[in-house]
C-alpha cells in the first residue's frame, strides 16, 4: 500500500515517524504545505480551499489512504476532501478520541486539549469528549508552539517560557491531548513542565491504532520508502525529518 500524509507543515512528521514504527506501507508520501504554515489561525473557508489544492498534490501519486496529520484540517476540512477523492481521507480527531478513552482514565479526571484556535473553536474534541462523558476539560489555544516546532526549536528557553505563559494558572492534567501534530515533537518539554504526571495522546501513535482496529494491515519486512515534499523551503523540511526521524 502506498500512503498519503499532509500537514500544513513539519508536524506531520510526527505521524511519519509512528508510520514508519510500524511498518504497514511500501511507500509514504509526505506534502507539508510550509509556505502557508500555520493554519490554526485561519478561516474555516480558507482551511477547505488549501486542503482541496493539496488534494490536487496527492492526486498525482496513486496512493490508496490520505491521513490529514493537520488537526486543523481535520476538523474542518474532511468532508470536503473526501467528496472530491477517490480513496479514503481520514483525520486524527477521532484516533486521537478513540486512544484517549482506550486509556481507561476516569470520566472526571482533568483532561488538557492543546490545539491551535481553529480547531479549539470547531470545538470537534470537545464536543466528542463530552459525549463520552468526560466532564473536567481545559481546552486552550497553544498556537505559539508551532512555530517554534517549524524553526526546530523543541526544547530550551523559549519553549519553557511559552509553556509558563500558557499553563502557569492550570491544575496539572491527567493526560493532554496533543492536537497539533507540531506538538509530539515538544512532547519530552511537555512531560518535564508536568513533571511527567500526564500522559499524552499523540496523534502519530492513536492514527496507528486507529488504522490497526479499522484495517487489514500487515507489517512488512522492508522500510517504507519515504518521499517528502513541500510548498516552500523543503531542505528545511528535510532537516527537520533528519532530526526528528
Amino acid at each position: 500500500m502506498k500512503i498519503g500524509v499532509f500537514d500544513s507543515g513539519a508536524g506531520g512528521l510526527s505521524v511519519v515517524k509512528s508510520l514508519l514504527a510500524h511498518n504497514f506501507f511500501d511507500e509514504i508520501i509526505y506534502y507539508g504545505d510550509t509556505a502557508r504554515v500555520p493554519y490554526g489561525p485561519k478561516d474555516k473557508n480558507t482551511i477547505i480551499r488549501y486542503s482541496l489544492e493539496a488534494l490536487e498534490f496527492f492526486n498525482n501519486f496513486d496512493i490508496d489512504l490520505l491521513i490529514t496529520a493537520c488537526n486543523t484540517v481535520s476538523a474542518y476540512a474532511l468532508p470536503d476532501m473526501n467528496a472530491q477523492s477517490n480513496y479514503p481521507v481520514l483525520g486524527v480527531i477521532e484516533p486521537g478520541v478513540m486512544a484517549l478513552e482506550n486509556s481507561n482514565l476516569a470520566k472526571d479526571e482533568h483532561i488538557l486539549i492543546m490545539a491551535t484556535r481553529a480547531t479549539i473553536n470547531s470545538r470537534r474534541y470537545q464536543s466528542a469528549l463530552e459525549d463520552l462523558g468526560y466532564s473536567n476539560i481545559t481546552s486552550l489555544q497553544t498556537g505559539l508552539f508551532v512555530p517554534l516546532v517549524e524553526e526546530g526549536i523543541f526544547s530550551g528557553e523559549l519553549v519553557r517560557a511559552t509553556m509558563e505563559h500558557y499553563f502557569s494558572d492550570i491544575e496539572t492534567p491527567k493526560a493532554i491531548i496533543l492536537g497539533c501534530t507540531h506538538f509530539p515533537l515538544i512532547g519530552d518539554a511537555l512531560l518535564e513542565y508536568f513533571e511527567h504526571k500526564p500522559i499524552l495522546i499523540h496523534s502519530g501513535e492513536a492514527i496507528v491504532e486507529y488504522l490497526e482496529a479499522h484495517y487489514d494491515l500487515q507489517k512488512r519486512e522492508e522500510e517504507a520508502n519515504l518521499k517528502i515534499f513541500a510548498s516552500d523551503n523543503v531542505a528545511g523540511l528535510r532537516k527537520i525529518a533528519d532530526r526528528w526521524l
